[in-house]
């Protein structure tokens, strides 16, 4: 069995919410998703602000931070803005802005985003296949770059990788699943045009990530999993979600027990990095580090 066909078929026991993630502005978004206490993000923070300090300590020009899976910026909004996942859910839930039309939406955000205080040495790319949430995520100030395409299905062209070449960080929060090794092998040649950058991927535990890291393996690349600790996605939409994704993950002989069983998609954290950074700093150093 192919891999995207099993990741095709994983996917089949996951709620469709394709109409919330390419609108005009974010607030369907914040406002389903809201209902599930969708969280990951915000879990997800910590890990990738230690990063980019690490990052920071090692070079005086900004880090350059590609966000696989954009969508509108909301890890810009968390990590650039230093917002919180509950700010931007009391933001974009606003009563004053259900009637407001998305043209209003996006001049008021980009007026609350320019009086907010904002990492000056961190420029944020996000790459997303939804055209409209990337350009509202461009509009408003959240994405120093915002890039529309489909890695699965299309070739990276050349104006993106002159975009993508002072990349540091690649990350990712959920995309994992919908995306394969195949946009990994086609960013990959625009990204380590310099330094060759790392890659940190929150991927839910229902998607195998062995084919991705034995396809960064072939570059150079070693992966690393944070062992022992998972992080908060979302609640289950409804039981039969919830069944779909035990029966699949018990399938293969995935533990449940204390963690989707309670209710929640759950994530691990892969970390991605040339193998000599990953000889001078394994991941568990890395991320106990105190880096001022």
């Amino acid at each position: 069995m192919k891999y995207e066909v099993a990741f095709d078929q994983i996917n089949e026991a996951k709620a469709n919410m394709d109409g919330i993630y390419d609108q005009l502005d974010p607030r369907a978004y914040f406002r389903e998703l809201r209902k599930l206490d969708y969280e990951i993000p915000g879990a997800a923070k910590p890990i990738i602000l230690q990063l980019i300090k690490h990052l920071q300590s090692l070079s005086d020009e900004p880090v350059h931070l590609l966000d696989i899976g954009s969508s509108y910026g909301v890890n810009s909004a968390l990590i650039k803005y230093d917002l919180t996942l509950s700010e931007l859910y009391a933001h974009w839930g606003q009563r004053a802005l259900q009637h407001v039309s998305p043209e209003e939406i996006v001049e008021k955000d980009r007026c609350f985003f320019e009086e907010l205080d904002v990492a000056q040495d961190l420029k944020v790319i996000g790459l997303d296949v939804a055209e409209n949430a990337v350009a509202f995520g461009s509009q408003v100030g959240l994405l120093d770059e915002a890039l529309a395409i489909n890695l699965e299905n299309e070739s990276l062209p050349r104006s993106f990788a002159r975009d993508l070449a002072s990349v540091d960080l690649v990350m990712s929060t959920g995309c994992v699943g919908y995306i394969t090794e195949k946009t990994f092998e086609r960013l990959l040649p625009a990204v380590s045009q310099g330094r060759r950058p790392w890659l940190a991927n929150f991927v839910l535990r229902l998607f195998p990530f062995d084919q991705i890291a034995e396809s960064l393996a072939h570059k150079g690349y070693v992966t690393e999993k944070l062992e022992g600790q998972t992080f908060p996605q979302r609640k289950f939409a409804t039981a039969y979600e919830q069944k779909q994704v035990l029966d699949q993950l018990r399938d293969r002989n995935i533990d449940t027990v204390g963690k989707e069983e309670e209710g929640r998609y759950l994530a691990e954290f892969y970390l991605s990095r040339p193998a000599g950074d990953v000889e001078r700093l394994p991941i568990e150093t890395l991320l106990a580090a105190k880096v001022t």
